[in-house]
């Protein structure tokens, strides 16, 4: 066995003729649902925007919830520390 035969893990003719049948299949199946090439790459694209946006709003959301609680807790912290002061 050739290393060329090695690398493509068969003859090259049948491995192009593999390749060309499988671009057949998928340029079928995109050209059915209406996509292109560019539309394949937005979508990843907008995945991993949308997962870095969502990790960050997760953050956002997080500190949110702290500062809702924090409005709370520190002044009734405070006027607890004056409370005991005086004691």
């Amino acid at each position: 066995m050739s290393a060329l035969n090695r690398f493509l893990g068969d003859t090259p003719l049948r491995v192009l003729l593999k390749l060309l049948v499988v671009s057949f299949l998928v340029g079928l199946v995109m050209n059915a649902f209406g996509w292109s090439p560019m539309d394949v790459l937005y979508g990843i694209q907008k995945f991993f925007l949308d997962l870095w946006n969502l990790g960050f709003h997760a953050v956002d959301r997080f500190l949110g919830y702290i500062l809702l609680g924090a409005a709370i807790v520190v002044p009734a912290f405070i006027l607890l520390r004056i409370a005991n002061y005086r004691k």
